[in-house]
């Protein structure tokens, strides 16, 4: 008996309507990124284990899919290794490449590579898959589009003001109005954990404060001493936990929080930068949001932090996120090439997309006419016509076999192709097509060339 076929689990296939869903958004997204100025590269869709392996922090590097050696991989792992059953010291001997877990790091890889060709500032979008290693659940796959855009070679705040204005602009070309843009920096991160005495902790720190929106304030407080932050320096966050009010005004909070640390000031000023500017520019349909808690657990953020949320009517993970990197290429030897970037969740923004019936009718349209296949002259008469309206950018075709009339009409009202074209004696001989309306019944005789003007 044959085996039942199957995917793995966080992985999809996507019928013809789903891609054509996606492709409206890819789409959208790529004109805005063109717009605003970005380039398009690639890069391949598995690097070199070490490109990736450390860059993410402890619970990214667990997410890494390990690929195999080729032929017998086993053969550099001795006795002794192999007896141990230790993962992590095997691992390196039997995989020495894995697939991608972002576009960023990447990216970091190509900038280096590629220095010499590159005119900086560099600004790019990159729109291609990336997997992990995560639990599959809603909005959450193991396989999944990453769409980002990056500015490398630039340490002006005006980037991170253009970012907020891109979020904005794809989301209202999306017709999806109420986002927030959620926004903190890295330095803030820094300063707070420094005036609680945990700044040799700063990644516990962060990361556990990432959760406060999953797992609440005292689960928060738990996970912060079992990473050995004091009580006492806990205490002190107790003003991060109920911070609220508009941006200006959480601002001037943080402002008495941070008075004893330079760098915790100098995030402050940062944000207060951007947020100034936004508000003279003004943004169509997202809401700029200063969020304190918001952490990102990614190791190499070093300023602003960017997440974006879906409206609230809406229960959905983040559908876009990014931030600063100040030194990203130093990890592959290029010092001082500061960067900033953003990225947009394609998978998550198209199931917000549908829950909110947003998808224009139209992007599922695919064939606007369907020749009915007579017979061979029929046929060959029909194509004709065929050619001459897909020369004019109308999706037509025919059907391929010479069926019965009511299995073609079948297919047509299944594929929900709106005409159907019937090509017999008469019309070959009078040089005219009869156009059915598949919805309302109605037939016309026409020319060719009114045909094409119908449907151009």
């Amino acid at each position: 008996m044959a085996q039942k076929p199957s995917i793995p689990k966080g992985t999809r296939d996507f019928t013809p309507e789903q891609v054509a869903k996606r492709n409206y958004i890819f789409n959208t997204i790529q004109s805005q990124f063109e717009l605003y100025g970005f380039q398009p590269i690639e890069t391949p869709s598995f690097e070199n284990s070490d490109t990736l392996m450390g860059k993410y922090g402890e619970e990214g590097d667990r997410l890494i899919f390990k690929i195999l050696n080729s032929g017998d991989y086993l053969n550099k792992v001795d006795d002794t290794l192999y007896a141990s059953k230790d993962s992590n010291a095997t691992t390196p001997k039997i995989s020495e490449k894995a697939l991608r877990y972002d576009l960023t790091v990447p990216f970091a890889r190509y900038v280096v590579q590629h220095q010499n060709e590159i005119e900086f500032p560099f600004k790019r979008y990159q729109m291609q898959p990336v997997w992990r290693a995560d639990r599959p659940q809603k909005g959450r796959f193991r396989e999944f589009y990453q769409c980002d855009a990056d500015v490398v070679g630039s340490t002006s705040l005006w980037q991170e003001v253009e970012f907020v204005q891109l979020y904005d602009a794809v989301f209202s070309a999306l017709k999806l109005e109420g986002v927030t843009i959620k926004i903190n920096n890295r330095k803030i991160l820094s300063g707070i954990a420094e005036v609680i005495g945990a700044s040799d902790k700063l990644i516990d720190f962060t990361v556990a404060l990432d959760k406060l929106d999953k797992i609440g304030e005292e689960k928060v407080k738990e996970e912060m001493l079992g990473k050995g932050i004091s009580m006492e320096g806990i205490e002190k966050l107790q003003p991060l936990f109920t911070l609220s009010g508009s941006f200006s005004s959480q601002v001037e909070q943080l402002k008495s929080i941070l008075s004893t640390s330079e760098e915790g000031k100098k995030g402050i000023e940062e944000l207060e930068f951007i947020d100034k500017a936004i508000t003279q520019l003004g943004l169509q349909t997202a809401t700029l949001q200063l969020d304190v808690t918001l952490a990102r657990g990614l190791n190499y953020y070093t300023g602003a932090i960017f997440e974006v949320s879906a409206p609230e009517t809406v229960q959905m993970g983040s559908i876009g996120g990014g931030g600063r990197y100040d030194d990203l290429t130093g990890i592959f030897g290029m010092k001082d090439v500061s960067g900033v970037g953003i990225s947009f969740g394609l998978d998550r923004i198209y199931l917000v997309l549908e829950e909110l019936n947003l998808f224009p009718e139209t992007v599922s349209k695919n064939v606007d006419l369907l020749f009915i296949n007579f017979g061979e002259t029929e046929a060959l008469f029909s194509l004709k016509a065929i050619k001459q309206l897909r020369l004019n950018h109308i999706n037509a075709e025919l059907y391929p076999d010479t069926a019965k009339m009511k299995k073609q009409m079948n297919h047509a009202n299944k594929r929900n192709i709106p005409f159907v074209v019937l090509v017999g004696d008469e019309e070959m001989e009078t040089d005219s097509y009869t156009l059915k309306n598949m919805i309302s019944g109605e037939q016309d005789k026409v020319s060719l060339e009114v045909l094409i003007s119908k449907f151009k």
